[in-house]
């Protein structure tokens, strides 16, 4: 059935593949480019995107718009990442992009303006089973996006396209030579979601107002400096300075951080072996399908990370507790997606 569909065109292949493939099947396709707030001390290529979305929608002959969303990207998306930092925890605004920006405010946009459903060039598939709308991996595992997905509801998936998931990126690129469509060789983009390759320290520090604290080692003694703990990451190597001689020439890495006394701890033994757990807690739990208490499901704990087998121990609306066959480490704040299979079922923030 003929649908009016807007789709986010970003100027890159996968997009306007998507769209390409739409309008071939006949649905009533609107190109919309998404503009997002960026800080004056980055450099902009927004104005360079937009030009390569409009080349990508007079290619295809269909309608072009501009959809500003600045003011909400700052609030959702930059501001909210912002405070998390703050807090000592380490957000995915990938994931905070997806719900708030793309599967968010562009619906909602899309829906008042008319249009049945949105689309997107997301390495994901989603399918209709028994009135419920699943998400499941992309085909290219290299490539799949359901990791940043995670927070989607059944309203969202009822309204989105996602037409490339059942290709590879190899023959996204093929489709988009064949078909002369102006994007075909360029670049994937990569970093912060709509801000290219972004180096969170430099970009935390333009927002949080740090001071030098104390570097300690196990025992509590002060062996060194850092700028500011919340610029640091659990897990990470160097980025500090030690200063006591004994601990010198050694490499360290964090194992633990302390914002209201702005210490860090420090330790030659990397995360994994000292702060390594089995189960992991969960806020902010979203449930695209059902859960059961005690099933079995697999995990991913970051993105393109190897699937763990996990156990659902209990969980309510909000929280739940994940049981896994390995000890990992995840710092406060990323992310955890369940899966059955290739479809995700679901996902949360850990504690």
């Amino acid at each position: 059935m003929k649908k009016k569909v807007f789709v986010a065109v970003s100027g890159g292949v996968d997009s306007a593949v998507a769209a390409h493939m739409l309008k071939n099947e006949g649905h009533e396709v609107t190109g919309v480019f998404i503009r997002v707030w960026q800080p004056a001390f980055l450099a902009c290529n927004q104005d360079e995107e937009e030009q390569a979305a409009k080349r990508v929608a007079a290619s295809l002959g269909i309608p072009f718009r501009h959809l500003d969303l600045a003011q909400e990207y700052k609030r959702s998306v930059v501001d909210e990442m912002v405070e998390e930092y703050k807090a000592g925890r380490t957000p995915n605004p990938d994931v905070l992009c997806n719900s708030t920006i793309k599967f968010g405010s562009f619906l909602d946009y899309a829906l008042a303006e008319g249009a049945d459903k949105i689309a997107t060039g997301h390495h994901a598939r989603i399918r209709e089973e028994g009135g419920i709308s699943k998400l499941l991996r992309g085909i290219d595992r290299g490539k799949d996006q359901v990791y940043f997905l995670w927070k989607l509801t059944q309203k969202e998936l009822r309204h989105t396209l996602m037409p490339i998931g059942e290709m590879t990126k190899q023959e996204v690129r093929s489709y988009a030579r064949q078909h002369g469509i102006p994007s075909a060789h360029k670049p994937d983009s990569q970093g912060l979601c709509f801000m290219g390759d972004v180096n969170m320290r430099s970009f935390l520090e333009n927002f949080i107002e740090t001071k030098p604290g104390h570097v300690l080692d196990e025992q509590g003694k002060v062996i060194g400096s850092h700028d500011g703990a919340e610029l640091v990451t659990l897990g990470q190597r160097g980025g500090f300075t030690i200063t006591d001689k004994d601990a010198q020439g050694l490499v360290h890495y964090v194992v633990a951080k302390d914002i209201p006394k702005n210490t860090i701890t420090i330790s030659t033994e990397q995360l994994e072996t000292k702060e390594a757990t089995d189960m992991l807690e969960l806020r902010q739990l979203n449930q695209l399908i059902p859960l059961k208490e005690s099933a079995d499901y697999s995990c991913e704990i970051r993105y393109h990370a190897k699937p763990i087998a996990c156990t659902l121990k209990s969980f309510d609306s909000k929280n739940a507790r994940i049981l896994l066959d390995e000890k990992v480490v995840m710092a406060p704040g990323q992310s955890l997606v369940l899966y059955d299979d290739d479809v995700c079922v679901g996902g949360g923030i850990v504690v």
